[in-house]
């Protein structure tokens, strides 16, 4: 009995030992990671992620409105019903973007030309040649050496005053590559190569400075067209003179920027930055006060001590009452609940979204989004885009939350401007890239 007892305990350890080297190989799993043992254990996508927050953008959480009037609508247009919407949370701009932020991309697609002609590039993956960054970035622009290998750049010698050499605005065009997800979308497209739904165009970048002049006939607006985009203390204001199609070819760029980066450090790529839809710019301009006319939340344009709460054109045209003849700094004003600065006034600002008069009769309660990338030959009444938060130029009416006006995607203007939103998860505490 002793002996059998013996023996039984020798097996019982014998298999204990050989499951236990076959857990052994199992849990060592494959070469990506995943254990080997026949179970769902799911494989992640291998990219870094951390949690960030992009530099001068405030989130705004999630939530349901009332959008459309809510008061009157003088005008009787009925182009806005009250409307239950509900939207995702997503990050905007505090600001405007500003002449400075807005140099930086034309300063960009500027040195990636002079780069290409100089052939300051490098090998990338795939045999593709890439500019090569920190040979561009020595350029020097005041060089006359330099100049003369960059004479493509430049205005030709009839177009000089006093013969200086300065850049042809003219030849700073970005090369946007966009894939159309709407189009890609739809059922009868299910067959069509991936070609047909990626958009290319060669888009001008630099501002339209003559808008000061053009905008008001009979009135002396020269010098603001001649140093609003290149003087120094014009860098915190917003930037005009950008049409639909270059406010969204700078958010084309930002993305691209930003991903690079990250792809660099072995880091997920993010969202792309856009313009708001007209839900969502309503929805972030009221704050949080779902009812209320202006972004500040009460019914009037003053304070209680008188104080104007916006630059717009007070009364019947006093125009520096408010504080500022022309725009103001981006970050005037006391911002609305959310952190967002002038969601009235100062400057309009250009959304994604098609304007249509009657859009608020179907369009869906969720995110609702109604656009249409309209063609160079597209009929007049296709390249309406929706404009929102009135100008320094524009009376009270415009400046309530709910005022739907609209402009042509290729037309620019000296009252219209643009900020940028982008889909990320909320940011845990303060870090940044």
């Amino acid at each position: 009995m002793r002996v059998k007892s013996i023996l039984t305990r020798l097996s019982v350890v014998v298999a204990v030992a050989t499951l236990s080297s076959s857990c052994s190989k199992l849990g060592k799993g494959n070469a990506k990671g995943v254990p080997n043992d026949g179970q769902l254990h799911g494989v992640s996508s291998g990219a870094r992620y951390t949690p960030w927050r992009p530099v001068g953008m405030v989130y705004v959480p999630q939530g349901t409105f009332h959008m459309g009037p809510s008061d009157e609508d003088v005008n009787y247009a009925f182009t806005a019903r009250n409307k239950q919407i509900s939207i995702n949370g997503f990050w905007m701009d505090a600001t405007e973007i500003t002449n400075d932020e807005y140099r930086q991309f034309v300063n960009r697609v500027r040195d990636s030309i002079a780069a290409t002609i100089l052939n300051y590039k490098k090998a990338g993956g795939d045999g593709v040649e890439l500019i090569d960054w920190k040979k561009a970035s020595t350029i020097k622009w005041s060089d006359s050496k330099i100049l003369e290998q960059l004479n493509a750049m430049l205005l030709t010698p009839d177009n000089r005053v006093f013969g200086k050499k300065e850049l042809d605005a003219n030849k700073l065009v970005y090369r946007s590559e966009v894939f159309d997800f709407k189009e890609a979308a739809k059922r009868e497209n299910d067959k069509k190569p991936r070609s047909q739904f990626i958009i290319k165009e060669e888009i001008p970048v630099y501002p339209d400075t003559l808008v000061w002049v053009r905008d008001f006939s009979y009135s002396y607006n020269e010098p603001m067209s001649r140093r609003y985009f290149t003087h120094p203390a014009f860098g915190n204001y917003p930037v005009v003179g950008v049409n639909w199609k270059q406010a969204s070819a700078f958010c084309v760029w930002r993305t691209q920027y930003m991903n690079s980066f990250l792809e660099e450090r072995k880091r997920t790529p993010e969202n792309d930055y856009r313009l708001p839809t007209e839900a969502e710019w309503e929805y972030a301009a009221r704050g949080g006060r779902s009812q209320s006319p202006y972004p500040w939340g009460g019914y009037y344009l003053r304070n209680k001590k008188g104080c104007l709460l916006a630059n717009f054109k007070p009364g019947r045209g006093n125009y520096p009452e408010d504080g500022g003849f022309y725009t103001v700094r981006a970050d005037a004003y006391w911002p609305n609940d959310f952190g967002l600065y002038n969601m009235a006034g100062n400057v309009a600002e250009w959304t994604s979204s098609l304007f249509y008069e009657g859009a608020y009769n179907f369009q869906h309660d969720m995110n609702p989004d109604i656009r249409l990338n309209a063609g160079k030959n597209a009929p007049h009444r296709m390249k309406r885009k929706v404009v929102r938060g009135g100008s320094w130029k524009d009376v009270g009416y415009y400046l309530q939350t709910s005022t739907r006006n609209y402009d042509y995607q290729d037309t620019a203007k000296s009252y219209i401007g643009f900020r940028c939103v982008i889909d990320l998860a909320p940011a845990q505490g303060k870090k940044k890239f």
